[in-house]
């Protein structure tokens, strides 16, 4: 079966039926009440899904940096006492103008 053949006698045909004049029983009434439940764009409503979809973005990116930084990534290379390493990178320009003396 030809689909184009069949495409174009049945185009033909719906061009030869005139439409009719009828509307359909108590179409008014249908579209006025579709109408009327169709609510107004309210901006304020995108604005507020948008926020909690950050929020909810931003609190799973909160929780898995706080598990991930539970478990350590190398624990051979790390020290005991965070403070000693604190206390060298706050004062290595310090100590090195006072190498160099």
């Amino acid at each position: 079966m030809n689909l184009d053949k069949l495409h174009e006698k049945l185009i033909a045909a719906a061009r030869l039926e005139k439409p009719g004049d009828q509307v359909p029983y108590a179409f008014e009434k249908r579209m006025v009440a579709l109408l009327a439940s169709v609510r107004p764009l309210d901006p304020v409503t995108f604005w507020n899904r948008a926020m909690w979809h950050g929020a909810v973005a931003c609190a799973a990116i909160a929780l898995l940096v706080n598990v991930w930084s539970f478990f350590p990534a190398n624990t051979q290379t790390r020290t005991a006492d965070l403070s000693q390493d604190l206390d060298k990178a706050v004062f290595a320009m310090v100590n090195q103008e006072n190498d160099s003396w």
